[in-house]
């Protein structure tokens, strides 16, 4: 089954509870969104301005998921 999903570049902002971050997203609008980890350890510990890749839905791009660190 394919996925739609939006990868994108992000700055993490803030930590939120519930183990959320707030990330900006590096597009034109510097939108932000709401994003918690896809598994994976090496992962555990996102800080405040560490850049990551996210995924998106195109049905709701201020939600999805953290899926790796850029480097």
């Amino acid at each position: 089954m394919a996925r739609d999903v939006i990868e994108m570049n992000a700055c993490v902002v803030e930590s939120l509870p519930n183990a959320l971050f707030r990330v900006e997203l590096e597009n034109e609008e510097r939108s932000k969104a709401t994003v918690h980890v896809s598994g994976g350890s090496n992962l555990l510990r996102v800080l405040p301005g560490e850049r990551v890749v996210v995924e998106l839905m195109p049905y709701d791009l201020t939600r999805g998921r953290i899926v790796r660190r850029r480097t």
